[in-house]
Order: structure tokens, then sequence, then C-alpha cells
């Protein structure tokens, strides 16, 4: 079943990204397994820029328990892209990330996905809730009532 395709008006956070040499396969465009490192950049800038995520000192840390990705249309080097985040859902210790690649100047997605981070304490790896003050941050970037 083809995916409803997403438009970038649906995003309050789009991350502008300079496609690398090294992103292209031997096909001439960006390989798959790309698409998943860019959300990847996407979704933690989101938490660094706009919930004061420090991932380096943070007590917590996010683990990618599952991703997805829908391919629309080929992205190539060079050109610039726009990944869209959006909080879907946030659980007492997940967030689960829509994503969506844009090429510059486009208003359709060319990918869109979903990840779903799952915080755990650094030291212990064990499940430890989402602190209030990251759930007020990121409260603009959902349609989702957190409280």
């Amino acid at each position: 079943m083809k995916p409803v395709v997403k438009d970038r008006s649906q995003y309050h956070f789009l991350l502008p990204i300079q496609t690398r040499w090294a992103d292209n396969d031997i096909y001439g465009h960006v390989n798959n397994v790309t698409y998943y490192s860019y959300f990847d950049t996407a979704a933690n800038s989101l938490l660094i820029q706009h919930a004061a995520f420090d991932i380096h000192h943070s007590p917590i840390i996010g683990l990618v328990v599952s991703s997805s990705c829908n391919f629309l249309e080929e992205l190539t080097y060079p050109e610039i892209i726009e990944v869209g985040v959006a909080i879907s859902k946030i659980g007492n210790s997940s967030l689960t990330y829509d994503l969506a690649i844009f090429k510059q100047g486009k208003q359709q997605a060319s990918a869109q996905g979903q990840f779903i981070h799952v915080f755990v304490d650094r030291e212990t790896k064990k499940n430890t809730s989402i602190p209030q003050e990251m759930r007020d941050a990121l409260k603009p970037f959902s349609d989702q009532d957190f409280n």
C-alpha cells in the first residue's frame, strides 16, 4: 500500500543537510541506509536545539528501538535536503518521531518514516521517564497533549 505523501507544512522543525559525496552508491543516488542517518541527525538535533538535551552529559540517553522509511523519490549528491521532524507520540519513556525528507524548494516528501527512542539511564541502561522539562520543550513539535 502506497503511503500518503507528507507535506512540509506538517513539520515545525526542519533541519537542512547537505548530501555528501560518500552518500551516493554505485547506482548514482543516495544509498537507502543513509536516509536513516539523516533521520537520526534530525531527531537528535531537535532534542539538542529545543529540549536542551546534552548528549555527552545527560543522565539519560535515547536508544533507537525501531525505525522505518518509505522511499518516494531518489536523492543525489550534491543537493541540499531538509529533514522534517514532528513528535507523533510521547510515552512514559519513549518518543516516536514522524520524519520526512524534502528536496530544497519541494513541498512533498521524497522519503518519510518513523523513529522511536526509548530513554534509559546512561549507566544502568534501564528505562527511565522522560523529564517534564523535555516534554514541555517538545510540545510545540507535536499535536499530542503530553500532560
